[in-house]
């Protein structure tokens, strides 16, 4: 099929009837009868997902093996080094290196991600990460440590910020909730593996050192993988529009991605659905580079207040601090396992691995806004128990252990997936770089805050009023979700701009 990209509209591509679907009072355009972005192999979608989904699995090793890790490197007889003698400083410089590093990652993909594209993006960060992963594990000293830590973070960064999106632009729209929601069972995955591992290795001289170096084979499988895929059609396609190269070759490129992501049998639809994705591009507006001040305003504002107040409702409402009372709490209702860190954190990994993949199964299938809506309510209840707990029910643990229980599963059924999900889908394509920027350092900042925070507020009003105030935050986010947050099931991410934005 040969046309003139440039003069490709909805209506030049055939007006079909109100049975096919309507995109914001235009129709939606078919092939044979069938949305041809919904053609697609499940075998071919496997890979474009796995290897973007590795930057978030060693984003969750990351946490679970530094969790071990600090242990191994403070013990006089196991750490291998003459300066195990680490103040509490010096520790929190390990632990939150990689997530300071982070928040540069976001900062530098606000300005170079629409340049380097989604796969060049995710080749970056696979290389800070090896690069990341054995300057700590071979530190010499507690600096060089620290120096590697960083540069892990920014790996984190920039991998957490481009997953999503190269992710939701090259899957099916079918199953998009479902991938990405998939990354996050990877991030917990990764935990789980990082506390596996690290448990294993904590008892070993210098373990901490293998605990860090063994994340580079899997950083190496995803630089190598990432440079097999192809780029993402639709950040082609929006470069042509931008006129950033030439309309053919830029279309032409694109179809030839796609068939590689869709699967050879599927080859002779691509020219289709690429001429779909230029109409759509075409009818939802302007797609010039957005100017900064323009990101805060009209659909720009909508978008980033959606994307952004959900990645913040996700820290705010307590997700550390609850983490970091597990230990007790299980610890007071007698269980004999909460006297080791490590085995405590391996249980709650597992329950949010399951509750994650319980998401991942339902997501498309009953929405985003019902998940968030359910398990933001439970958080809600939980949070509130946890309160009293503290406050009133101090004699009866099992209360305490319900609640966390609960809120860590309803945090895995709602925020957990659905807030990486939104905010990869709602940005319209000429802001998603740099919307989903500023959405991952608003999330890897509020964690920080909340991180430094937890401490001092729990001195001046204990624990109970604390978690009490994280509970009135989620009632917060529960209104905000209601009446702010749209559906975006089964839409195409061309139909959200037009429909939800």
């Amino acid at each position: 099929m040969e046309s003139d990209p440039e003069r490709l509209t909805l209506s030049s591509l055939g007006k079909v009837g109100k049975s096919s679907g309507e995109i914001g009072g235009a129709e939606e355009p078919l092939l044979n009868g069938v949305h041809s972005s919904e053609r697609y192999s499940v075998l071919a979608a496997i890979l474009p997902f796995f290897f973007p989904a590795l930057g978030g699995l060693l984003y969750g090793y990351d946490i679970g093996a530094t969790s071990c890790a600090t242990i191994s490197i403070e013990s006089a007889t196991l750490s291998g080094v003459s300066w195990y003698n680490l103040s509490s400083v010096e520790i929190g410089l390990i632990t939150s290196g990689s997530l300071y590093g982070a928040l540069i990652g976001s900062i530098l993909a606000f300005n170079v991600a629409d340049f380097l594209g989604r796969r060049r993006e995710l080749i970056a960060a696979s290389i800070l990460y090896l690069v990341g992963a054995l300057v700590t594990a071979l530190a010499p000293d507690l600096a060089v440590m620290v120096i590697g830590r960083f540069v892990f973070g920014i790996g984190i960064g920039l991998a957490m910020h481009a997953a999503p999106m190269y992710i939701a632009e090259t899957a099916p729209s079918k199953i998009r909730g479902r991938l990405i929601s998939l990354k996050e069972f990877f991030i917990v995955l990764g935990m789980v593996a990082g506390y596996g591992i690290g448990s294993l290795l904590v008892d070993i001289v210098a373990g901490w050192r293998y605990m860090y170096g063994a994340s580079s084979p899997l950083a190496v499988i995803m630089g190598i993988g990432m440079w097999w895929l192809p780029a993402s059609p639709r950040w082609l396609l929006l470069r042509a529009m931008q006129g950033k190269g030439n309309m053919q070759e830029l279309r032409d490129l694109a179809i030839s991605c796609l068939c590689r992501l869709r699967g050879p049998a599927f080859g002779v639809s691509a020219p289709e659905e690429v001429d779909e994705i230029l109409a759509e591009l075409s009818y939802v507006g302007d797609n010039k580079e957005v100017p900064l001040w323009e990101m805060f305003q009209g659909k720009c504002l909508k978008s980033l207040t959606i994307g952004a107040g959900l990645v913040l409702f996700q820290q705010i409402t307590g997700q550390p601090s609850v983490l970091y009372y597990a230990a007790s709490i299980l610890q007071s209702a007698g269980f004999s396992a909460a006297s080791d860190a490590t085995r405590v954190s391996i249980l709650l990994g597992l329950l949010k691995l399951i509750m994650t993949g319980a998401a991942v199964l339902v997501v498309d299938r009953l929405g985003r806004r019902p998940l968030l809506l359910g398990g933001v309510s439970g958080m809600v209840i939980s949070l509130f128990l946890l309160g009293s707990y503290y406050l009133f029910l101090d004699d009866v643990p099992v209360v305490a252990v319900v609640a966390l229980l609960l809120y860590v599963g309803c945090y895995q059924l709602s925020f957990g997936p659905i807030g990486w999900l939104m905010i990869s889908e709602i940005f319209p394509l000429r802001l998603r770089g740099r919307g989903l920027s500023i959405a991952v350092l608003v999330n890897f900042g509020a964690n920080a805050l909340v991180t430094f925070a937890f401490s001092p507020l729990k001195a001046w009003l204990g624990a109970g009023i604390l978690f009490y105030a994280f509970g009135a935050i989620a009632v917060l986010s529960l209104i905000f979700i209601f009446f702010v947050v749209p559906e975006t099931k089964g839409l195409t991410l061309e139909e959200i701009e037009a429909k939800c934005l």
